[in-house]
């Protein structure tokens, strides 16, 4: 109950994810081989924004796609209002998974799936879906899409999960995304972010949590491969290029 001078605080929408081991039906087959996947135990989430980081194959997307079908959310992207399916690709995790939420249900939910997000584009535009601005989705560019996406559809005090937002977005645009995702936060939303973007990665007290061949681990922004290796090829791009391109000695 609220009381004078008090404020409820509505977040964290989803406090953890646990894998509930007894609903693994075989650790030696895929997802549940994957490290990540595997050795998940329970993930506590931040009340305002978690990075997944990773390399590609590390269960990055696999993950947040099951916390979204958990969520009720549609496995291609879109609220819970989205109902559609262009590839049986799902995977069988998020029946082995286990969410805890927090006290509170957030008024707005949302997945973004960059790799289906096309699909869900032209969904939007057949069922005349309301909310993402003037423009349809498909008279704009991928990157102004996924910008209309952000400043239209998602309307504050939500739980927004987005895999790979920056697929479509430049450098300015990752910026701009990353000035509309404070306003939210601000805002009592709450992000599940699945990212390779270093500029995105740079959200002040974030949670990042690292996927790779041992499962998973909390890391800081200034140890993570992708803030590291931007770094050092913007500071050294000449040493890095030749390095690169640098002919085959064994070539003819």
């Amino acid at each position: 109950m609220e009381g004078k001078g008090m404020t409820l605080r509505r977040k964290p929408y989803l406090r953890s994810v646990t894998l509930a081991t007894d609903k693994v039906p075989d650790f030696s087959v895929y997802p549940f081989n994957i490290p990540a996947v595997e050795h998940l135990g329970t993930l506590d989430f931040h009340p305002d924004v978690t990075f997944f980081v990773g390399e590609n194959g590390s269960g990055k997307s696999t993950l947040i796609e099951a916390i979204a079908m958990c969520c009720g959310l549609n496995a291609e992207g879109g609220n819970r209002n989205t109902r559609f399916q262009t590839a049986e690709t799902v995977s069988p995790l998020n029946r082995s998974l286990k969410i805890t939420r927090g006290h509170a249900a957030p008024k707005d939910t949302y997945y973004l799936r960059a790799e289906s997000f096309y699909n869900l584009a032209t969904y939007v535009q057949e069922v005349a879906a309301l909310g993402y601005g003037d423009v349809p989705l498909h008279d704009q560019s991928h990157g102004e899409s996924f910008m209309a996406l952000l400043t239209h559809k998602f309307r504050g005090r939500g739980l927004y999960l987005l895999d790979e937002p920056e697929a479509a977005l430049s450098p300015s645009r990752q910026l701009a995304a990353l000035s509309v995702i404070h306003n939210l936060v601000k805002d009592d939303s709450q992000f599940l972010i699945a990212t390779h973007s270093p500029i995105l990665l740079a959200y002040p007290r974030a949670k990042i949590i690292q996927f790779d061949g041992s499962g998973l681990s909390e890391v800081d922004y200034a140890d993570t491969e992708h803030f590291n290796v931007t770094r050092d090829f913007l500071n050294n791009h000449l040493r890095w290029l030749e390095k690169l391109l640098e002919d085959n000695p064994t070539a003819s």
